[in-house]
């Protein structure tokens, strides 16, 4: 439900906002924190989607989802609306739509190659109405070939704190001239929450055995997740315990058992686990988001190792269920950990410390047991030359399963609380309804300090520092 009095506007007061990203109504990552942004600001903003999806077989239709998104917030007047379209459109579709339904923004969501299409109309479509971008970027060297991209926009909502500091060092003095924002991922917490009894769902999930603690992987088969390496650290962590605890102990892996983008898990279960042959609980089937809140209260403590992270939402998600984590120190899962300054500050990065993967802070929340990168190296592609990995190692992360395991259930527990806690606080805000909160206030920044861009704009390339490709902040720190 919505506080009706939280910046509410009459239906004909409203901005509307052409939002282009995955249709809403579906299950992926995008699309969930996009449904969660309008369903929490439709008492002061109309929306209109360009529903994108692979092969949509809802292409050419036209969905009106006010009376659904009433019944969600309690409201009346919401007005949401849905084109359907294949993949995420073209230049002839985003005319149409703009002249058709006289958006007063445009929002966009995701990867901003998907949108290199769009950003080459920008001028055109910035005369008109401003460009609004929830960006998120892995990890450093600030990514100087996003540069084009981030200035092609007049608000960058920021998903990490990392990812703020990316798009104020890339845009250099540019970025006076944008709104740029801090807007965590925000989750439902009435959705993932602890439970008061999972019997029937540990049963069933566990085969009957019993489990005294179990490490829940919750993510894609793909190189960077770093699969491997954590079904290795889970392996030397059964090795360290006595037989007895060891048969009592199960990594679940919510993920694809064989991907091209990833590795084929079964090979590697073939290579560690012949000692242990019940430890791995492979779930391929796609879940709801209440069985998948089930598993997270059914298991102990959540594990991501992954090399580059622009978030890391499994986190939030098992946060919010009451579980702590495990995670690699890299993107934005330092938020999640809570990172503290040499001030007592959360951690915030800056081009002179712009990570916390050399490990400088070591307090943190309790609930957070990082593992620290121990080699860095550069990686690319033609498209994106160049990105840190940020590999730790399996030891290390053996070390921090063992430490969890050896708090005790009723500890942990403790320390999920905590977590949970945090999550809903002010300073977090890792909910829907702060996510909202945040998405209106810099919204209605923008609508209130916006002008249309100028027809034409003359640069010096000579005189002009920001268009070097020099890197302006610290690589090793």
């Amino acid at each position: 439900m919505i506080n009706k009095d939280f910046k509410y506007l009459p239906k004909n007061d409203r901005k509307k906002i052409l939002l282009i990203c995955d249709d809403i109504r579906v299950p992926s990552g995008v699309a969930t924190v996009a449904k969660e942004i309008v369903v929490h600001t439709a008492q002061h903003f109309n929306w209109v989607q360009m529903a994108g999806a692979i092969q949509h077989p809802d292409k050419g239709k036209r969905f009106d989802l006010s009376n659904e998104i009433n019944k969600l917030t309690g409201l009346d007047d919401t007005d949401i609306r849905l084109y359907p379209i294949d993949g995420y459109g073209d230049t002839g579709m985003v005319r149409q739509m703009i002249k058709a339904e006289k958006p007063d923004a445009l929002f966009i969501i995701t990867d901003p190659r998907y949108f290199m299409w769009l950003f080459n109309i920008e001028n055109e479509i910035r005369k008109e109405i401003p460009i609004i971008y929830l960006n998120i970027w892995d990890d450093y060297p600030a990514p100087l070939y996003n540069r084009e991209f981030y200035e092609s926009c007049d608000a960058l909502l920021g998903i990490s704190k990392q990812t703020v500091n990316i798009n104020k060092i890339t845009l250099g003095d540019k970025s006076k001239d944008k709104v740029i924002e801090y807007i965590p991922h925000g989750l439902n917490h009435n959705i993932y929450k602890p439970l008061d009894d999972v019997s029937e769902f540990r049963k069933k999930l566990f085969n009957g055995d019993e489990v005294d603690f179990c490490l829940f992987f919750n993510s894609r088969n793909i190189r960077r997740k770093q699969i491997p390496d954590t079904m290795w650290a889970f392996k030397m962590f059964l090795d360290g315990l006595p037989r007895e605890e060891a048969e009592k102990c199960r990594l679940l892996m919510h993920t694809e058992v064989t991907h091209q983008a990833g590795t084929d898990l079964l090979a590697i279960k073939e290579l560690l686990f012949n000692d242990y042959p019940n430890a791995l609980i492979f779930s391929t089937s796609k879940l709801s988001h209440e069985d998948l809140n089930k598993m997270y209260n059914s298991t102990d403590c959540q594990i991501l190792l992954t090399s580059n992270e622009g978030w890391g939402l499994t986190l939030t998600e098992a946060m919010l269920a009451g579980n702590p984590i495990i995670a690699n120190s890299t993107g934005g899962m330092q938020d999640q950990m809570r990172f503290l300054d040499e001030d007592g500050k959360w951690f915030t990065p800056t081009p002179e410390v712009p990570s916390n993967n050399s490990g400088r802070y070591k307090k943190h929340g309790e609930w957070a047991f990082p593992v620290y990168p121990t080699s860095r190296s550069i990686q690319g592609s033609p498209v994106t030359p160049y990105i840190w990995d940020d590999r730790c190692k399996a030891e290390d992360a053996t070390d921090r399963i063992r430490e969890v395991y050896n708090l005790g259930k009723e500890k942990r527990k403790e320390l999920g609380a905590k977590a949970r806690e945090w999550c809903l606080s002010e300073e977090a805000g890792f909910t829907s309804e702060q996510q909202g909160k945040k998405v209106i206030k810099a919204l209605d920044e923008l609508f209130n300090t916006w002008k249309p861009r100028e027809a034409f704009e003359v640069i010096d390339t000579d005189e002009d520092p920001s268009q070097n490709r020099i890197q302006t902040h610290n690589l090793v720190y």
